[in-house]
C-alpha cells in the first residue's frame, strides 16, 4: 500500500507540454465509477485527445480513455464517457474567465492518485506556433549536449 501523502502517477499528457504553453495549473478530483478506479490503478489510461470544457458552471473532461476493467462484469464502464471534475466554484469561474480569452484552452496534463483519491491536473494553455516548438526542441538538445560535455 502506498504511503499517505504519496502521489502515484497513472498517466501524463507529454504532448500537451510540447504543443501548448501552460500558463496555470489546477488540481481537480474526478467523479468515477468503481471499475474506472480499478482500471486506473492498473495504469490503463490514455489522454491523447482529451480536453476539458466548462458547461453550466461545471467542469467536464471529454475523450479521456480509461480502458474497461478486465475482470469487470456487465456493469463495466464505457471507456470514453463524459467525466465530471470536482473543483471549487471560484476555481471554475477563474478557469472560465481565462478560457474566454482568445487562444486559451483547458488541457488535462496528468492523472494520478493522491491519498487514495483519483486526481487530475488541468492546465490553462495557449497553443504554440511551429517555430516555438522548433526552438524548444533546439534548446532541449543544446542543454543535453552541454550536460554530456560536462560529464
Amino acid at each position: 500500500m502506498a504511503k499517505t501523502g504519496e502521489i502515484n502517477s497513472v498517466a501524463r499528457n507529454r504532448k500537451a507540454r510540447h504543443d501548448y504553453h501552460v500558463t496555470d495549473e489546477f488540481e481537480a478530483g474526478m467523479v468515477l465509477k468503481g471499475t474506472e478506479v480499478k482500471s486506473l490503478r492498473d495504469g490503463k489510461c490514455q489522454m491523447v485527445d482529451a480536453y476539458v470544457q466548462i458547461d453550466n458552471g461545471e467542469a467536464f473532461v471529454h475523450q479521456l480513455h480509461i480502458a474497461e476493467y478486465k475482470n469487470g462484469t456487465i456493469y463495466n464502464h464505457e471507456p470514453k464517457r463524459l467525466r465530471k471534475l470536482l473543483l471549487k466554484h471560484s476555481e471554475i469561474e477563474k478557469l472560465d474567465r481565462q478560457v474566454t480569452q482568445k487562444g486559451m484552452t483547458l488541457v488535462p496534463l496528468e492523472v494520478y492518485f493522491k491519498k487514495g483519491r483519483a486526481k487530475m491536473k488541468v492546465g490553462v494553455c495557449r497553443g504554440k506556433k511551429q517555430h516555438d516548438k522548433r526552438a524548444a526542441i533546439k534548446d532541449r538538445d543544446t542543454k543535453r549536449d552541454i550536460r554530456r560535455q560536462e560529464d
